[in-house]
C-alpha cells in the first residue's frame, strides 16, 4: 500500500499533467485567434477544447484526473467583410476562428490556478516527508 504522502503527490502530479495539457491548448487557441484560411473561402483554425475525466487509480484507491479528449468547438466562425484579404470568399467575407479571447484568458487563469494548487500540494507533501525524516533522526 502506498503511504498517504506519496498518494497525495501522485494525485497532484496527475492534476499538474492535466492542467499542463489545458494550458497548451489554450495557448494554441490564443496563438491562432486571428488565423484565416490559406485560400479564398477556406475554413480558419477551429478552437480546441479539453475534456477531463475522473479515473480510479487502483494502486492509490482514489479518484484522479486524466485528459479524456481534445475536441473542436462547434461554435460558428466569426465572419468579417474584407474584400482585399486573400482569404476572402467571392462575396468579400473572411472567416476568422471561433476563438473568444475573453474565454481563453479566463480558461488560462483557471488552469494556471489549478496548476499552482497542485504544485503547492506536492511541495507540502515533500515538506511533510522531510519533517518526518527529521523527526525520525532526532528520536534515534
Amino acid at each position: 500500500m502506498i503511504d498517504p504522502l506519496q498518494a497525495s503527490a501522485r494525485l497532484s502530479a496527475a492534476g499538474l499533467e492535466a492542467q499542463s495539457v489545458r494550458l497548451r491548448i489554450v495557448s494554441e487557441n490564443i496563438a491562432n485567434a486571428q488565423s484565416t484560411g490559406s485560400t479564398a473561402g477556406a475554413e480558419p483554425y477551429t478552437r480546441k477544447t479539453v475534456t477531463f475525466k475522473g479515473e480510479l487509480d487502483r494502486a492509490l484507491g482514489a479518484a484522479t484526473v486524466k485528459v479524456d479528449r481534445i475536441g473542436k468547438d462547434k461554435a460558428p466562425f466569426r465572419v468579417e467583410y474584407e474584400p482585399g484579404n486573400p482569404a476572402a470568399d467571392a462575396d468579400g467575407y473572411v472567416k476568422y476562428p471561433n476563438v473568444n479571447m475573453l474565454i481563453e484568458m479566463a480558461d488560462m487563469r483557471e488552469a494556471n490556478r489549478s496548476y499552482e494548487a497542485n504544485l503547492q500540494m506536492i511541495k507540502q507533501a515533500r515538506s511533510m516527508i522531510s519533517m518526518t525524516i527529521d523527526l525520525l533522526r532526532s528520536s534515534s
